[in-house]
């Protein structure tokens, strides 16, 4: 079975994907950490952001791998072509540089074949903000996890503190508002709430809560 959690950035899918795969014995998929990941190792080659066809080339040509703690779903590290990632995908500079990244087509085909390769031979919860509309539109449970844009800012600048980066949240505010607009208007897979999808606003809810409701769609589709 595959669990489809969609959704803009900082609405809780990566915290809920992780908790719920845990409490399912599920796989888990970070689809975001992926194109992160190429957006790092962009950064590091010097590839020039605007250059589509170098970009689609890198994604095409690098194969990202997960490293898991030993009986834990959940991964602790990502790496691209052999660079370890895992730091780097978690920077204001990848928060700066992943929109572009993503929107080029052909790293879309790229990390879509590579999606479905990772998480089509078990049960997974894949998370990302194109899952249950283009890279597995067939998933039986597809949730679309959204928040207030002051909610996320608030969040997302919390998780860089803890990382020792230093911004202010006025500017996470708008870099917040910069990736929805981006994500939401680009021509390769645009973030879109699926038809099907159950909608879930986690503003004010708590994580066991959102998990919850979700493991219930689960449930449900079982």
């Amino acid at each position: 079975m595959i669990v489809a959690i969609d959704g803009p950035a900082a609405s809780g899918k990566s915290t809920v994907a992780r908790a719920l795969a845990r409490r399912l014995g599920f796989a888990y998929l970070d689809t975001g950490a992926m194109y992160r990941a190429v957006a790092a190792l962009a950064l590091d080659r010097g590839i020039d952001l605007a250059d589509e066809a170098a970009l689609a080339r890198l994604a095409e040509g690098e194969v990202i791998t997960f490293g898991h703690p030993a009986g834990d779903p959940v991964p602790d590290t990502v790496h691209i072509g052999g660079t370890d990632v895992t730091a780097a995908i978690r920077t204001p500079e990848a928060d700066a540089a992943v929109s572009a990244v993503a929107r080029v087509p052909g790293v879309r085909a790229a990390m879509v074949a590579q999606q479905r390769r990772l998480a089509g031979a078990s049960d997974t919860v894949v998370e990302g903000r194109d899952i249950g509309t283009v890279v597995f539109p067939d998933a039986p449970v597809k949730a679309y996890l959204t928040a207030s844009a002051e909610e996320r800012a608030r969040r997302r600048h919390g998780e860089l503190a803890e990382r020792g980066h230093a911004l202010e949240e006025r500017a996470v505010h708008e870099g917040i508002e910069a990736r929805d607009s981006a994500d939401s208007t680009r021509a390769a897979s645009p973030l879109a709430v699926a038809d099907d999808a159950v909608v879930v606003d986690t503003t004010g809810m708590s994580v066991d809560e959102v998990v919850e409701r979700v493991a219930r769609l689960v449930g449900e589709a079982s």
